[in-house]
């Protein structure tokens, strides 16, 4: 595997909501391309030492957010691998202006799909109140986000991660290695 480098670009951002499969489709790229991958949210809890929900309710969303945005920032420009955003990150103006020009798939998730994926059950700080119905709201406030700051949209429905995998390879036109 090829080690990240200071500088980036990455190869691939991953970006879409809740269930969409970022993480799994992200080590599959990453395994497929002989890169690193690296997950802006588990750089987040590292840093912080403890779990996003525990950012959520001890310090609040500003505070979550503020550490979003700082981690996205330092992904983008210290790692040439796969890199998968938060669901959330494309809300901040900077993170989408700092995406621009890069090879960035918006992963699009379905609702039933994303429900058998993660239940909605889990421990989801914005979807902690009718689940269904908070994520309908999320993604009408960020599908036009995901795709401003998308070079391709790949559908997840119904589909295995390798087959996403694989259409994420096509869209961006990347050799499977």
């Amino acid at each position: 595997m090829r080690p990240a480098r200071a500088g980036g670009p990455p190869a691939v951002v991953l970006v879409g909501p809740p269930g969409a499969g970022k993480s799994t489709v992200g080590r599959l790229l990453a395994d497929r391309l002989g890169v690193a991958y690296r997950d802006t949210d588990a750089d987040i809890e590292q840093a912080a030492g403890k779990t996003i929900p525990e950012i959520f309710i001890d310090e609040g969303e500003p505070h979550f957010r503020a550490l979003e945005r700082a981690a996205v920032r330092a992904a983008l420009d210290g790692h040439d691998g796969v890199l998968s955003l938060g669901g959330g990150s494309i809300m901040d103006d900077g993170t989408r202006a700092l995406l621009a020009g890069l090879p960035v798939v918006f992963l699009e998730v379905g609702l039933h799909d994303a429900v058998r994926r993660v239940g909605l059950d889990a421990p989801r700080p914005l979807l902690a109140v009718n689940p269904r119905q908070q994520w309908r709201e999320l993604m009408e406030v960020r599908r036009p986000l995901y795709t401003e700051v998308a070079r391709a949209v790949v559908s997840t429905d119904a589909r295995t991660p390798q087959d996403v995998a694989a259409a994420v390879l096509d869209a961006l036109q990347l050799k499977d290695a």
